[in-house]
């Protein structure tokens, strides 16, 4: 079974990719059928300057399981950001005055007072955890409490490497949203949960219309996708019903296998 290309990052773009010696490249392909909960991934490390035989037409699979499982050819413009801990990996001297209106007023934070019921909310929703594809930075959690990641071959505590995300951003966390894409957001439905506005999205990707109770009409099934994603879904990539996949490296070796894991 081929796998698919999924990213292709280099050092150059991304000086905080920490690769092998020699390495300047970093490949990630999976394969488009879960195993058992989403694709097996596979990390390749090398040198830009060594490929020279590309080929015009890459393999493909016969099949994929999910569309979701076909990327979306993207073209990255790395950026940069500053991102704190999930509040789950703080201790509870940290924790507590995030809890604490008076903390972000004498901060001179400029938070909107829709926050002040719930001040944690803040953190959580515009500083802690960047949403979205992204290198390194912290874990992101909710599924599963924190969950250290070991190497097998030498235990080591393992850091995250990538961050597969459905989505760029959701509505509780539009601060994250790059100024160019303002513009073309809007809020999505107060009506639907979460989890099923994420399914909603994910057919409307597809350019197929979902209606309120989830039925598609069969002229809406040979819509032909659309050529221009949403933008808070680029990549058109869906893990579970809105997850994330993280891959984990060791900070020892990244040539010693990873690990991966779904948020």
């Amino acid at each position: 079974m081929a796998m698919l290309p999924v990213a292709q990052l280099y050092v150059r773009d991304v000086p905080d990719l920490h690769a092998p010696a020699g390495a300047d490249l970093l490949q990630v392909l999976w394969c488009p059928f879960d195993h058992p909960i989403m694709p097996r991934t596979a990390l390749f490390w090398r040198s830009a300057a060594t490929v020279t035989d590309i080929l015009t037409t890459p393999p493909e699979p016969p099949a994929v399981q999910f569309d979701g499982y076909l990327p979306e050819p993207c073209l990255l413009k790395p950026e940069q950001i500053t991102e704190y801990p999930n509040p789950m990996e703080l201790s509870k001297e940290l924790r507590e005055p995030l809890g604490d209106w008076n903390t972000w007023q004498a901060a001179d934070a400029d938070v909107d007072s829709s926050y002040a019921p719930h001040p944690e909310s803040f953190y959580r929703d515009n500083l802690s955890v960047a949403p979205g594809w992204k290198v390194g930075g912290w874990a992101s959690w909710g599924p599963t409490d924190p969950n250290p990641q070991f190497c097998l071959t030498c235990e080591s505590k393992m850091v995250p490497l990538l961050t597969i995300a459905t989505f760029e951003w959701d509505d509780s966390k539009r601060s994250w949203i790059p100024d160019e894409n303002q513009a073309r957001t809007r809020a999505s439905s107060t009506d639907t949960h979460p989890e099923g506005q994420a399914v909603i999205d994910f057919f409307r990707v597809k350019g197929i219309e979902v209606h309120a109770r989830g039925r598609v009409p069969l002229e809406a099934r040979a819509t032909p996708p659309v050529t221009d994603p949403v933008p808070r879904q680029p990549t058109a990539v869906q893990i579970g019903s809105g997850y994330i996949q993280q891959l984990y490296v060791c900070p020892t070796s990244p040539e010693h296998p990873h690990a991966e894991l779904m948020q």
